[in-house]
């Protein structure tokens, strides 16, 4: 039905992305049910180190380029971040994520302190997933040993429009960073925001690189803009639903077996537009309060929203 490929154009994702609706949803759903929609795997991402960024992504509440209000809160302790683990777990999260605001993963005794935290997310038995920033090859594989699952860098978008969003680092640096993952032998967890002035090109050019990896990457984490006081992108405008679900879909169609997973801004969907983005690519969530610094939806909320998709799922 889906014939897996590594060689699609930017030009022929676009082309994907603009189908008449009712054909580009068709077609995903019927990928998504030979693949990818046989369960919704729920996350919790814990900021284990806030703020005090030196990046200047213009998006980005943590950036010390920009006056917002998010509190510098420095690296956690082993322990609460055991705990929160644990409560996640408890909560119904099978995969645990941690967030750091730096350029790049310390190589001085906070290296340490990770690789204890990763140890302790394991031992859980939950996926452990990390985003610090830039990493090398030999940290990524002394972070696999320790338990890790998989590594977040998001590509956030196209290669041509990313000067625009960040001048403290460039593309090759992000994409560098993926392909060290690779070597290490641990899983790439990669996707983009929507509503940073990009346009429908942008957004296919971006989904374009990640299906040139090869396997894909085993998560695309799919973000709606949470404008943020203080940055560069305050005032920006929502992205029409339209839109967001379009990129959900092209990306099941074009990367069949990865996890779509909705990411922040998603407290901004109402549980019917959820379920579309389900029903057609989306089979992973945020839960948790909070995603780092955004906010999220209800531990209630979903539970409802999971008894619905459960409810639908044929038997």
């Amino acid at each position: 039905m889906a014939e897996i490929r590594y060689d699609w154009t930017a030009q022929q994702f676009f082309e994907v992305m603009v189908l008449p609706l009712d054909m580009l949803l068709t077609r995903a759903q019927e990928i998504h049910q030979k693949y990818a929609a046989h369960d919704v795997q729920r996350c919790q991402l814990l900021s284990i180190k806030t703020g005090a960024c030196p990046e200047d992504c213009g998006y980005c509440s943590q950036s010390a380029h920009f006056k917002t209000d998010i509190s510098v809160q420095p690296l956690l302790p082993v322990e609460k971040v055991s705990k929160a683990a644990q409560d996640a777990k408890n909560s119904g999260a099978t995969r645990f994520c941690m967030g750091a605001a730096w350029r790049d993963v310390p190589s001085d005794e906070r290296f340490t302190r990770i690789l204890q935290m990763i140890s302790s997310v394991a031992e859980t038995g939950m996926e452990v997933c990390c985003t610090f920033g830039m990493a090398n090859e030999d940290q990524l594989s002394k972070m696999a040993e320790a338990g890790l699952t998989a590594y977040n860098h998001n590509l956030d978008t196209s290669r041509e429009f990313y000067p625009q969003i960040v001048s403290t680092r460039t593309y090759e640096d992000r994409l560098s960073t993926l392909k060290a993952a690779r070597k290490a032998g641990v899983q790439l967890c990669s996707g983009g925001i929507l509503g940073m002035g990009e346009t429908q090109r942008d957004r296919a050019a971006m989904l374009s690189e990640l299906a040139s990896f090869n396997p894909h990457p085993e998560s695309v984490p799919i973000t709606l803009l949470v404008p943020i006081s203080g940055t560069p992108m305050e005032k920006h405008s929502p992205v029409p639903f339209e839109e967001f679900l379009r990129t959900v879909a092209t990306a099941r169609i074009t990367m069949p077996k990865s996890r779509v997973r909705l990411s922040a801004g998603r407290n901004t969907l109402t549980q019917e537009q959820q379920l579309e983005c389900f029903s057609v690519g989306a089979n992973s969530i945020f839960i948790g309060e909070k995603l780092l610094t955004a906010p999220n939806i209800g531990i209630e909320e979903d539970h409802a929203m999971m008894a619905e998709i459960n409810a639908l799922r044929p038997p």
